[in-house]
């Protein structure tokens, strides 16, 4: 029994450093949002030079082939980003957009010596923040930063064109683009999918709890997991991007099998919790209930999938809320099975021991 009550301990440890050490303090990963921002044109065309939005409408990606300099203008027409033919990519720390650029909100203090009249006349200070030719940032010109919906905006009706300045080998350029408040989504048909899952689950579940629970729970893992990489790759490096979206699932998967491994070695031919030896019973329990955990959990922390319009992955919208609606099903499913499963297991081993002192 000791070694899979250690292995159930060391998982619990890795989402517990995980929770931790997610992302750094600065970092803000894209997310769930009403809100789409795309790139129209780059004017005069650029050879080699390519711009989109990522996340909905959280960054601005710039890409720049070798050989080729852009300069990114800043909020007050100061050099902001530069990338040079080698490839390597250097923000101006004299450049306040710098600082407000690391949040979606922007809200940071400047640091002492940093503002747009310094920006605009002293010489940029060039930092390296990356290599390859690519980087994206929160710039504020391609989403919106008021906390509620413009006035008057109606979903799917309200528009806003925005622009950014670049010098791409020393021609004024300018990236332009349309940001759009989308189109609403109903989470109804994505609760309802949730709760068919979860029913079916309890259905099947009815002769044999336990080892249904576990099955359910390794479902909901196998599900989350590549729906959680697909947004957690999605995202931009450097971004912060929530390892949680991976490593839970992948705990989940771990605590899931071992659970349906004691649950079948433990039910018997018939099956059934009741009749099954106790340690393992214990241990089936115990890893399953950890899993439906681990699946519910994480659904949790992307449960604004089922009623934002945007989403932040490289997966179909309808696939991404598909698959997080019937793992939260079968994740509910799976405890409750594992509750029902353990009462059935101490009424039957109540009635051996009022049997057993029956016949003495």
């Amino acid at each position: 029994m000791r070694v899979p009550l250690r292995a159930v301990t060391v998982a619990a440890v890795v989402v517990a450093l995980s929770v931790g050490h997610a992302a750094p303090a600065s970092a803000d990963p894209p997310v769930p949002t009403d809100y789409r921002s795309t790139v129209d044109a780059i004017v005069p065309a650029a050879h080699g030079v390519r711009a989109e939005v990522v996340g909905g409408d959280a960054f601005l990606e710039l890409s720049a082939g070798d050989g080729h300099e852009v300069v990114v203008e800043g909020y007050q027409g100061e050099p902001y980003l530069r990338f040079n033919p080698d490839g390597t990519v250097e923000r101006n720390l004299r450049s306040p957009a710098t600082y407000v650029n690391e949040s979606r909100d922007g809200a940071v203090d400047l640091p002492d010596g940093v503002d747009a009249e310094t920006a605009e006349t002293a010489e940029p200070d060039w930092q390296p923040v990356a290599d390859g030719g690519t980087y994206a940032w929160h710039d504020h010109r391609v989403h919106w930063m008021g906390g509620e919906r413009p006035e008057g905006a109606e979903p799917g009706d309200w528009t806003r064109p925005w622009a950014v300045d670049v010098v791409v080998d020393g021609t004024e350029t300018r990236i332009t683009g349309t940001l759009a408040l989308a189109e609403g989504v109903s989470p109804l048909p994505w609760a309802a999918l949730a709760l068919a899952a979860g029913a079916a689950a309890a259905l099947v579940g009815r002769r044999r709890p336990v080892v249904t629970a576990a099955s359910a729970a390794l479902v909901a893992g196998a599900l989350a997991l590549p729906v959680g990489w697909a947004e957690y790759d999605a995202t931009p490096a450097g971004a912060g991007a929530n390892r949680l979206l991976v490593v839970v699932p992948v705990v989940g998967l771990v605590a899931a099998a071992l659970g349906l491994g004691f649950a079948l070695r433990s039910a018997g031919s018939d099956a059934r919790l009741a009749g099954c030896r106790p340690e393992r019973a214990t241990v089936a329990a115990t890893a399953t209930l950890a899993a439906a955990a681990a699946a519910g959990g994480w659904c949790v922390l992307r449960l604004e999938v089922l009623w934002r319009p945007v989403l932040p992955t490289e997966l179909t919208y309808g696939l991404d809320r598909a698959g997080t609606a019937v793992a939260l099903g079968l994740a509910v499913a799976a405890a409750g099975l594992v509750v029902r499963g353990r009462s059935a297991h101490g009424e039957g081993r109540a009635a051996a021991i009022a049997a057993g002192g029956g016949r003495r």
